[in-house]
């Protein structure tokens, strides 16, 4: 039988739960906090003019991610912006549990140490329960994304949600599992 379980699953179950019931005293492993889905979101607010970019964009998250990404519809109208409700405005893909392992290794190890005077992402973009949103400004930084086919530089929106009740322990387990904060 083969394996499917990632490296970077292995390393939360073998390094990061002992640590976490370490270091906040959980005393049942269901208690410590798990990474959900890691959720990427590229809005385009010239596709309303061009609605091919959201093809060229469609194609560059699915060949980051692995998985065929859903475009996204403005819910609202807006005259100020021009936008109508029901407008195609971006792209969309949720990753859970193979390929998120797998896409936040990437990113960590590989991606955000590409990123030009990298010393680290801030620590303080939790929302207050756990999770933690990422900008990144340039989707080059990925090895999948070929630099002489793109159309146009975009950046791109991560969202790691996790089970964590608070700041700290959203924190922590990233940081056991690889996340390069600065502070």
């Amino acid at each position: 039988m083969v394996n499917l379980k990632s490296k970077y699953e292995e390393k939360y179950k073998n390094e990061v739960i002992p640590a976490l019931m370490k270091d906040f005293g959980y005393a049942n492993i269901m208690m410590v906090p798990k990474i959900e889905k890691v959720v990427i979101n590229i809005c385009l607010s010239e596709a309303l003019q061009n609605p091919k970019l959201l093809d060229n964009a469609a194609n560059e998250i699915k060949s980051i991610t692995g998985q065929q990404p859903v475009i996204t519809k403005a819910k609202k109208s807006i005259a100020s912006f021009k936008l109508r409700e029901g407008q195609k405005l971006g792209v969309m893909v949720t990753l859970r549990k193979k390929r998120m392992y797998e896409f936040l290794n990437r990113l960590c190890n590989i991606a955000l140490p590409r990123v030009r005077d990298f010393r680290g992402i801030s620590g303080r973009a939790f929302d207050g329960k756990g999770n933690y949103s990422l900008g990144v400004t340039e989707q080059i930084i990925f090895p999948e994304i070929n630099y002489d086919k793109i159309d146009k530089i975009r950046g791109m929106n991560i969202t790691v949600v996790t089970t964590a009740k608070t700041n700290d322990e959203g924190k922590a387990l990233l940081k056991y599992m690889g996340m390069p904060f600065r502070n």
